[in-house]
């Protein structure tokens, strides 16, 4: 027996070997096949080698050894791909873009025998293809993350008893128990107990909201406090989350591909060439002087000229903690003339914090106030009891236990504290406890209110002492980051949230912006921003949270606040600012104007140099080989004027 063992044993081992073989060769063959089989990977090592080759023909090392000249396999590796791809376009749908002129070019040069042009040619409009390539390259993995919010499983409850099935298997008028802590699986209406609900992934509301027998409730949100029996109204695709996925996907197929500068402006270089190099032909009777000017045509600086920038954009803005993910982005940012932007997160903190202490007696002080609250809510899972506890802990008072506490949801907390009865809720909870509340105080209570805050009162047994106001307060630097923007030349801002009138235009008016669309769900959020595209608006989403996905998706640019934000918001926004820090959006305006004021030096640099070396081709000063390097030199101009924004600093 031990020998079949040790034979097991070994026979075990050696598959194991074996496996483990297998399994380093299969990654070795994998890291292979990432770098130069597949994609991006390959088209960089050909085009490396390409220009290794070129080097071998610019010096002739292996003239006496190859009975032809090296550059063909540059032709053959960079010339190929540009060869079919204009061929492709022009047979199927008559599409003459830049390498249309480039492939006429890099057969007018080998007819002649300049081989060396030829691959050149080639090889500069292949590096281009790359330098685009890596800045509009996009994850797009936003709609998994949506899903993945679902949860899997629901408890129903069945005459039997509770049952945990499948979400899938859940249908419509399934009475399903939801105990603290769970995600709701489905969209439904409360018909049994009452809770607080966390549903800032559907509306982006900062607040937790109380909900009661007859409220809805929706898939993926979180249940905080109490038990809760909801029956099902929508289940599988016809949930809010399932909504907001097919949004995001729409509104993603509504975004235009971006169409390259050099590509429009093939329809006119194409034929330009075509006639300077049969009219050149025709009066001078040498065909080197024909194919040197379609060469010197060809737009290898102009392809260069907007990726190096973008690239160079791109990097800065890296530096500086901000993640553009696609030249596009850059290109639609530098247009914008529309922001809007979220308020839960994005221009407030998104946590709710006591405001200010209304003492409304001469002989309660604030901190006495604080100090009785703090109490009452000290064993509170209320976000509002908890902003309360922290405020008096940061204030260094005595918190003791209270002797006992009764939570009220939806209403506030009743407590016991040195054998006196203190209630610390909203109004309606004070008067249901015989509290009298006089109108001059309900004056006070309502002004707040409307300034957005919530406001709790404090009481001991039924003698109100004070108020106490919590809010979501906004971040330190967003009034002047929206007066400088406003600086920059965007003066048409918005904000649009979930959150209700009065808080929305609260935070407004304090940071300085003047239209507000409050209570707005996901697809509200779209239909405003569609309306602002439709009157000829560039919009740009500025947001946070998963509910912001859509709006990002339609918006012209959308800004995520990656720090805070939900990951599916950062992989759907075009732009994630890898802080919360909002002053960085004025500085990446100034930056994306300053690309696009780059690219057009470029291209004008890059025009220049080719109509220059049209005319000394013409004369018949250079031949196809000057022609090129001229070329060179003109990309070497443009890529030197793009390096420029490197550490170039915004000023504002």
């Amino acid at each position: 027996m031990d020998n079949t063992v040790k034979e097991i044993n070994k026979d075990d081992t050696e598959v194991e070997f074996i496996h483990r073989n297998k399994v380093k060769s299969n990654e070795k063959t994998s890291i292979i096949r990432k770098y130069f089989l597949e994609g991006e990977g390959r088209t960089i090592a050909l085009t490396s080698l390409s220009g290794v080759f070129l080097v071998i023909s610019w010096f002739g090392w292996l003239n006496n050894t190859l009975p032809f000249d090296v550059a063909w396999f540059s032709i053959l590796i960079s010339g190929t791909p540009i060869l079919h791809a204009a061929v492709k376009g022009f047979l199927r749908s008559f599409d003459i873009k830049a390498g249309v002129l480039v492939s006429i070019a890099l057969i007018a040069s080998i007819i002649i025998g300049e081989y060396f042009a030829a691959g050149e040619i080639a090889f500069i409009m292949m590096l281009g293809e790359i330098l685009e390539d890596r800045t509009v390259a996009k994850a797009k993995k936003g709609i998994k993350k949506l899903i993945q919010l679902s949860p899997e499983m629901g408890r129903i409850r069945t005459p039997l008893g509770e049952k945990s099935i499948a979400v899938e298997e859940i249908k419509v008028g399934d009475l399903l128990l939801i105990k603290p802590g769970e995600a709701i699986p489905v969209d439904g209406v409360i018909i049994n107990g009452k809770s607080t609900i966390n549903q800032s992934i559907i509306t982006g509301e900062s607040m937790p909201i109380d909900k009661a027998i007859g409220d809805e409730v929706f898939v993926g949100t979180l249940n905080q406090l109490g038990v809760i029996e909801v029956k099902a109204t929508k289940v599988g695709e016809d949930t809010s989350l399932s909504k907001l996925i097919r949004l995001v996907k729409e509104a993603e197929e509504k975004k235009a591909p971006v169409v390259r500068l050099a590509d429009k402006m093939a329809t006119v270089i194409v034929p330009l060439a075509l006639i300077f190099s049969i009219i050149t032909y025709m009066v001078t009777r040498d065909i080197t002087r024909a194919v040197t000017i379609l060469v010197v045509f060809c737009p290898c600086a102009l392809v260069l000229a907007t990726p190096t920038a973008i690239m160079a954009g791109i990097g800065n803005a890296a530096r500086k903690g901000i993640l553009i993910k696609s030249g596009e982005a850059m290109e639609n940012l530098g247009k914008v003339d529309t922001i809007t932007f979220d308020k839960t997160g994005t221009i407030t903190y998104g946590r709710p914090e006591v405001i200010d202490i209304i003492s409304l007696h001469e002989d309660c002080t604030e901190d006495g106030i604080l100090e009785i609250a703090a109490i009452a809510e000290k064993f509170s899972e209320h976000p509002l009891g908890k902003a309360i506890y922290k405020k008096a802990k940061e204030k260094s008072l005595d918190i003791p236990d209270p002797l006992a506490f009764d939570v009220q949801l939806g209403e506030g907390i009743i407590s016991r504290i040195n054998d006196e009865k203190v209630i610390v809720g909203n109004v309606k909870l004070l008067k249901e406890n015989k509290v009298k509340i006089s109108k001059e105080e309900m004056k006070i209570v309502e002004h707040h209110q409307h300034l957005g805050k919530t406001v709790m009162g404090v009481a001991v047994e039924e003698r109100i002492i004070g108020l106490i106001n919590v809010a979501d307060q906004v971040k330190n630097n967003v009034e002047k980051a929206i007066s400088d923007i406003k600086n920059i030349g965007i003066n048409n801002i918005l904000i649009l949230t979930g959150d209700n009138k009065n808080a929305a235009s609260w935070v407004a008016a304090k940071v300085g912006i003047e239209k507000v669309y409050a209570e707005q769900l996901p697809e509200g959020k779209v239909k405003v921003i569609a309306s602002q595209i439709k009157d000829n608006k560039k919009v740009c989403m500025v947001g946070d949270g998963i509910n912001d996905a859509p709006a990002f998706a339609r918006a012209d640019v959308g800004i995520a606040m990656a720090a805070l934000g939900a990951d599916v918001a950062v992989e759907t926004a075009d732009i994630a600012l890898m802080s919360d820090d909002i002053s960085k959006i004025p500085e990446l305006f100034v930056l994306t104007k300053k690309v696009l004021r780059t690219i057009k030096v470029n291209i004008g640099l890059s025009l220049t140099i080719n109509f220059v070396a049209i005319l000394l081709a013409a004369l018949g000063i250079i031949n196809p080989v000057m022609g090129a390097l001229i070329h060179n030199l003109g990309s070497i101009l443009v890529v030197m004027s793009s390096a420029t924004l490197i550490k170039y600093k915004a000023i504002i």
